[in-house]
């Protein structure tokens, strides 16, 4: 999202002023519970707060009652982008601010971070780690160092609507087809099927920002097996521009996804899919759950399935890896107390908490030995299945830098400012000169 220089500044400030009050109020209340004998530690943690987060933080507080609190700082999608979000938290880190404790990041920031935060791995030897499933576990070292501990994990995400599918006479069978992946050309017969042309069909998020990244990276890997195996990111190859000139397509040419795409991040993809009936969108697997507190007809959320994403001739359903992990702050002076939060966030208990008001896909393998809460919990069951199918993108850490000239260019292309071809050499070039994006 391109954000102007004075409402960035703005932000900022409101991060300083927030993130000030509370150590404001941490030194007050640190003076006074100390005169009186109390030994409370207050760990400021801060993250977008969902219900299932304040339900976490409530019951690790309960637990330690006496001796830890943590004091939540919220950094709600709804005021903050990811990548708003990003360099709010970097400015305050690259100041040695002690004033935040824990943090969450997005998986793919964890490298960006790794200077500023605690090396994790004295307190979590790896027998601690050995029930944290493989991809988040992955996502966490860098360059050797336990950078941080996962929150939760994402994966890509195919939403239909049940109902709509419902009017086609094999039914049934086009639901079997759609959890295991159908083809692309298939969702496009489909349409037809279904008498669709001209109406909202498939939606995504191809708005200037990071989503427009995982859209993009997937049908690169969907088209070849091997992209970003070697940590690169190649723009120049003949799988990154087919695979633009098939975004574009769906908008521009073949008008399965309708033009506002260009400004959809998840939840106006959502919103649109509900308000329009359209029949498909790319997503993460809490939609459902958040969406279900707020958005007015929930007799809809009864009619969402969830499949995988189609797939390329020849080829197989492909989703990119999210989610946040948690990370301990260097400049911490309550770096145990951070550590003990930190430690809980991993357990059976709030895993199951995190799934059950929040939709978040578990990252402890003992929820998944669980059979009677996977009997209460079928779709956990199949996140997982999609979870093995999933590619990471490259850690790298240039990779703020190259995502946010890659995101511009693509979406100049979407947007029909430019051909795919001439973005891409574009956004290669940038890259390649080592130039930062000035937007």
């Amino acid at each position: 999202m391109k954000t102007p220089l004075r409402s960035f500044l703005l932000m900022t400030g409101i991060l300083a002023a927030v993130v000030a009050m509370y150590s404001v109020m941490t030194d007050f209340g640190t003076r006074s519970l100390a005169a009186a004998g109390d030994q409370v530690q207050r760990v400021y943690f801060a993250d977008h707060l969902s219900p299932a987060h304040r339900a976490v933080i409530a019951a690790f507080n309960e637990k330690h009652a006496g001796r830890i609190e943590v004091v939540a700082v919220d950094l709600p999608f709804s005021k903050f982008s990811t990548n708003e979000r990003k360099e709010l938290l970097a400015r305050s880190l690259r100041s040695k601010s002690d004033r935040l404790d824990v943090f969450s990041v997005d998986y793919i920031w964890t490298p960006r971070f790794a200077k500023w935060c605690e090396d994790l791995a004295p307190y979590f030897p790896e027998r601690s780690r050995a029930d944290i499933i493989p991809p988040a576990l992955q996502a966490c070292i860098i360059d050797g160092q336990l950078a941080a501990m996962p929150l939760y994990i994402d994966i890509g995400i195919l939403y239909y609507r049940r109902d709509i599918i419902a009017r086609l006479p094999d039914a049934a069978e086009v639901e079997r087809r759609l959890r295991s992946s159908i083809s692309w050309d298939e969702m496009f017969r489909l349409r037809d099927r279904l008498g669709y042309a001209g109406r909202p069909y498939y939606l995504f998020q191809a708005n200037d920002y990071e989503g427009l990244i995982c859209n993009y990276f997937e049908a690169i890997r969907g088209i070849d097996s091997n992209a970003f195996r070697d940590n690169r990111v190649d723009l120049r190859s003949p799988a990154a521009r087919a695979a633009l000139r098939h975004l574009v397509g769906l908008v521009r040419e073949r008008r399965v996804s309708p033009p506002s795409v260009v400004d959809f991040d998840e939840n106006k993809s959502y919103e649109y899919m509900l308000r329009n009936d359209a029949v498909f969108v790319r997503g993460w697997p809490n939609f459902v759950e958040n969406f279900r507190k707020f958005y007015p007809d929930t007799s809809k959320f009864s009619a969402i399935g969830r499949a995988a994403l189609p797939h390329f001739p020849g080829g197989r359903s492909t989703s990119v890896y999210g989610g946040w992990n948690l990370m301990v702050s260097k400049f911490s002076t309550k770096k145990a107390a951070a550590v003990e939060f930190v430690r809980y966030l991993q357990t059976e208990e709030a895993q199951r908490t995190m799934f059950e008001l929040g939709g978040y896909i578990p990252v402890n393998g003992a929820v998944y030995r669980d059979s009677l809460f996977l009997a209460r919990h079928p779709d956990l069951t199949y996140y997982r299945t999609l979870v093995g199918s999933g590619f990471h993108r490259p850690f790298i850490v240039d990779y703020t830098r190259i995502s946010d000239i890659v995101s511009y260019y693509v979406h100049r292309a979407l947007r029909g400012e430019i051909g795919p071809d001439e973005a891409l050499d574009r956004a290669s070039d940038m890259i390649e000169s080592q130039a930062l994006l000035i937007r």
